[in-house]
């Protein structure tokens, strides 16, 4: 009988980082559900306002780029949200092919009410909030690699 471990399988589901990402990432979302139903809004709803609090107005391009979404799946969402009288979308009046997105009195006043959902999701994750800083540059490393 041989004393030495066995190699790791490096194709395990577990050793992945893209599964643990993966995962990691349904079950955040998840932990904002709960948090985000009281504004009446979604979890990608929750980061267009984000994008939107910290610029306003900000061109559907410029959206896309800070989210990291393709149009085609941030014009429905955007569409939506007019709908729900948090953002306007109009076309600039300097370039016709660019829309501008921007809120309106109710998407800014939602701000306030926003504010505690961060602690609040700190709270939910049970994890340390150096933890989860770490975390957040880690991911933010692997964003600026690819």
């Amino acid at each position: 009988m041989s004393s030495t471990a066995a190699p790791e399988n490096p194709l395990a589901l577990d050793q992945q980082v893209c599964f643990a990402l993966y995962s990691a990432s349904r079950a955040v979302t998840a932990a904002y559900r709960p948090l985000l139903a009281p504004l009446g809004l979604t979890y990608p709803q929750y980061l267009v306002m984000l994008a939107l609090w910290e610029q306003s107005p900000r061109t559907v391009r410029e959206l896309g780029e800070a989210l990291h979404l393709e149009s085609g799946t941030l014009s429905p969402l955007l569409k939506r949200m007019e709908a729900n009288g948090l953002l306007t979308r109009e076309r600039s009046t300097d370039d016709e092919r660019q829309v501008d997105v921007d809120l309106t009195a109710a998407g800014a006043h939602l701000r306030e009410r926003a504010l505690a959902v961060p602690a609040q999701l700190n709270a939910a994750t049970g994890i340390e909030p150096e933890t989860l800083a770490a975390l957040r540059r880690a991911c933010h490393a692997l964003i600026e690699e690819s």
